[in-house]
């Protein structure tokens, strides 16, 4: 029962988390920055993002505890604060992919016995 109760503690952490990657932008914003850290000008030019939407998603990104941000100068250089964020990201596209591709897989036999005699 204790261990719950301890798990139930992470759960509106974990609804945050999952809210803020609820942007494509910001999923690309993560993506990227797992290559390399990124200025946030040169992270809204590599995404085709103006450079005030690009600080408004990693303001959120920060918020969330997804990305660090450190300043080098005048600029802020932003990283990924975890890299298995991206494992996670990838986890979840492979369960997508596997949910699509079973779902085409009833459609096409659906479609075969619609058009059989």
């Amino acid at each position: 029962m204790a261990l719950l109760a301890e798990q139930e503690k992470l759960i509106p952490l974990q609804a945050e988390v999952c809210a803020a990657l609820a942007n494509p932008q910001r999923i690309l914003m993560l993506c990227a920055l797992a290559e390399r850290p990124y200025h946030v000008s040169s992270l809204a030019e590599h995404l085709g993002l103006s450079q005030p939407v690009a600080s408004r998603h990693l303001k959120v990104l920060r918020e969330r505890g997804l990305v660090q941000a450190e300043r080098k100068g005048a600029m802020v250089e932003y990283r990924l604060s975890d890299p298995r964020l991206i494992e996670a990201l990838h986890l979840l596209r492979a369960v997508l992919e596997e949910h699509l591709t079973q779902q085409w897989r009833i459609a096409l036999d659906a479609a075969d016995k619609a058009g059989a005699p």
